[in-house]
């Protein structure tokens, strides 16, 4: 592992991955790989986590391709230097702050979408002009095998190459000094891979979780919340660091907010053949303790051994239930009331801040109170989900549910370092800074007073 990470960095350190025209070399060759590829990587998304090709173009590929062409169009302005105002105080000079990559990154992708959140970090790194390590999950082995195959054939290895391996390599990665660290998965493994950054002063990127709610106010369109709440939870078997963990409806319009929501579950996700499964048994086993918890009140049915755990609303559970403990990742939905707007504020303050936050209302008061008083990472206003797929909007949590951002030029300035140099002229030497200039300090404060 350390003969691979000083042999990316030699390579760095030649100044190749620097221009524009090799970055976006790169990225076409990257692209046209996948291009190659994607039955297979079709194939193996279907495989390990049953996933179908609407789904799995739609959540994995297609996206993939839309953050390529999104950065290629803009590279080559997010790469100039951008002069900056100088004070009065610097009278001669300029000012700029030049973006730098950092050098040799290492990307550890998780397996709930093996695909894209491996490859899409990727795209940034390139993008910045890095070198990476890319560490998929094992929980995904086919598909971190596949992942290797493409990236070996884009990609010569002492530029970008994929690891693959357990949690002992990923321990071995960690203890290496990278120039910077781009993590997605857990809370709890974030705080390792911070932990284990901090030895060398290591810059990360963490993209974590947490409990992310839906807040359905009594102004809300309740078929379209219903309809999003739904479709939202329930994509990719509910394994989606983004999905509305749990619901808080107004106890005015539960009862029919269940109802539709009961429907649509039937509608979108009834057909147990085309319906996701868990990524393994043992994530399987957990899940299915958590169905003790509360009133089923729609689904419940499971099959640990075929990964598969039907789509299911839980009625009466509190916060000192297990299911509200932790982040679910899963296709089990509790349901929680409230009778203020107020309550419902105060029950997401009263937690660590959410990777996502939805919320439905009609009334624009209610909408500017929440987004006034509630810190999360990003979400939606009567919708779930899709503020990840603009690439205008940078994607990333606060305070436990992550840190920092990416997508779009986020994803640029994510694997970036901006530089900040002061050109000073050489015409003239303006004397005031030295301090034998007669009554030096008068004239500082009247300039800097």
């Amino acid at each position: 592992m350390n003969e691979l990470l000083e042999k990316q960095k030699r390579y760095f350190q030649t100044g190749e991955t620097l221009s524009l025209e090799f970055r976006l070399k790169q990225l076409i060759r990257l692209k046209e790989t996948i291009q190659k590829y994607e039955q297979r990587i079709t194939d193996t998304l279907k495989k390990e986590l049953h996933k179908s090709p609407f789904e799995a173009y739609t959540t994995e590929i297609g996206i993939v391709y839309e953050e390529i062409n999104f950065i290629m169009k803009r590279l080559a302005r997010w790469m100039q230097p951008k002069r900056v105002p100088t004070p009065l105080t610097h009278f001669g000079s300029t000012s700029y702050v030049y973006p730098e990559p950092y050098g040799v990154s290492l990307i550890i992708a998780p397996w709930n979408y093996p695909f894209q959140l491996a490859v899409s970090p990727l795209i940034g790194a390139i993008a910045a002009g890095n070198g990476a390590v890319v560490k998929p999950s094992e929980y995904t082995p086919a598909m971190s095998a596949l992942l290797k195959t493409i990236v070996s054939e884009a990609f010569s290895e002492e530029y970008v190459t994929v690891v693959e391996g357990g949690v002992d390599v990923s321990q071995e990665l960690l203890g290496l000094r990278f120039d910077h660290i781009f993590f997605t998965g857990s809370v709890s493994v974030g705080k390792i891979v911070m932990a284990a950054a901090a030895k060398h002063l290591t810059p990360v990127t963490l993209e974590l979780g947490g409990k992310s709610p839906a807040i359905v106010d009594q102004s809300a369109h309740l078929e379209l919340a219903a309809k999003r709440i739904v479709w939202g939870k329930f994509l990719n078997a509910g394994q989606t660091c983004i999905a509305p963990d749990y619901v808080l409806v107004h106890k005015a319009v539960k009862q029919p907010l269940m109802e539709k929501m009961k429907r649509y579950l039937d509608e979108l996700y009834g057909d147990r053949d085309a319906y996701g499964r868990i990524v393994s048994e043992r994530h399987a086993e957990r899940l299915v303790r958590f169905l003790e918890n509360g009133t089923i009140i729609h689904g419940g049915s499971h099959d640990i051994q075929q990964r598969w755990i039907e789509p299911t609303l839980l009625d009466d559970v509190t916060w000192n239930d297990d299911v509200m403990q932790e982040e679910i990742f899963g296709p089990l939905l509790p349901i929680l009331t409230f009778a203020t707007i107020e309550e419902a504020i105060r029950t997401v303050q009263d937690h660590e801040k959410p990777l996502a936050l939805y919320l439905f209302a009609e009334d624009e008061r209610v909408q500017q109170q929440v987004l006034a008083q509630v810190s999360f990472g990003g979400g939606c206003i009567n919708d779930t989900i899709m503020h990840i797929a603009n690439p205008h909007l940078p994607f990333g949590g606060v305070g436990q549910s992550g840190i920092g951002a990416y997508h779009g030029k986020a994803s640029f300035d994510a694997f970036s370092h901006y530089k900040s140099v002061l050109k000073q002229t050489t015409k003239f030497d303006i004397p005031l800074r030295y301090p034998n200039f007669p009554n030096a300090l008068k004239w500082v404060r009247k300039l800097m007073g």
